[in-house]
């Protein structure tokens, strides 16, 4: 009795429709779902409509993406029960032009590289939010036969962070901004995987500021001696420890079944508590 706190839907970078995802749930057995899309209010949305689908409670979230400039690093910012408030939807508003623009400067350089790739063919993928990402891109040339899968090789010739051919990345606003804006719209608000980004130094800055509630420990790429060293920080300031899979569906570069790491149940009370306290200010 638990439940997968980080998951994701084509409202955002992953493969399967939302209404999908609390099936897998269910048949994984948990009775919580959070679907934490990348910087939309899509997935809160349809969690505030639908609290309850195939038995599984879902959990409003969104993944809000930052930038830690003073080790020039992405950060991401797990938010559960947000208020999605004006400034809230704004911020998801300029991420996602901001994305839309990277990505069609990629799709260009693409479309020279293959004559067969179109805008047309990737927006396909992108239905459900309008939002470009570039596993929506690298489908597509797994559909024509260029690849044999979303990350392999072909992934780190287009789009390695330091030496892809045809990456553009958006522009991230700081940390201190997107934590206001999670802490304005009353959200309860953990740092994801600290190992992805190598945040552990940002996650000890954090901490020491209380400017956030909790840690995601158990995330299949956080390292054992990070998981070490956070479980030791979250017993010492009592902090919330969340657990999830990151799940993508097929748009993952090591398979991983949704529901195999998850939050147990008092740890999902807590979150609850403390979003309640917090959404009387609103």
């Amino acid at each position: 009795m638990s439940g997968d706190l980080h998951t994701h839907s084509n409202f955002s970078d992953a493969s399967l429709d939302i209404e999908t995802l609390p099936f897998l749930a269910a048949r994984a057995g948990l009775t919580h779902l959070a679907v934490s899309d990348h910087d939309t209010a899509l997935a809160a949305e349809y969690a505030y409509a639908h609290p309850m689908q195939e038995g599984v409670a879902l959990i409003p979230a969104a993944e809000l993406t930052a930038f830690d400039a003073k080790r020039g690093r992405r950060v991401h910012l797990l938010c559960y029960y947000p208020a999605l408030t004006p400034a809230l939807r704004a911020f998801f508003a300029c991420m996602a032009q901001r994305r839309n623009a990277a990505l069609t400067q990629s799709i260009a350089e693409l479309a020279a590289l293959y004559p067969q790739f179109t805008r047309e063919a990737v927006q396909k993928y992108a239905a459900r939010s309008g939002v470009l990402y570039k596993t929506h891109a690298m489908r597509v040339l797994f559909d024509y036969g260029y690849t044999d899968g979303i990350y392999k090789a072909l992934y780190q010739t287009l789009f390695n962070g330091k030496t892809g051919k045809v990456l553009h990345n958006p522009a991230y606003e700081s940390v201190e901004t997107v934590l206001h804006l999670a802490h304005d719209a009353g959200a309860v608000v953990i740092l994801a995987h600290p190992s992805v980004y190598k945040s552990m130094e940002l996650a000890a800055e954090l901490l020491a500021v209380h400017a956030i509630d909790g840690l995601e420990i158990d995330h299949p790429r956080n390292t054992p001696e990070d998981q070490k060293t956070l479980r030791a920080w979250a017993q010492k300031d009592d902090l919330i420890v969340t657990g999830g899979t990151d799940f993508h569906g097929i748009y993952m570069a090591t398979p991983i079944p949704l529901g195999s790491l998850t939050t147990s149940d008092a740890m999902i009370a807590r979150i609850k508590a403390l979003a309640h306290a917090r959404k009387k200010q609103f």
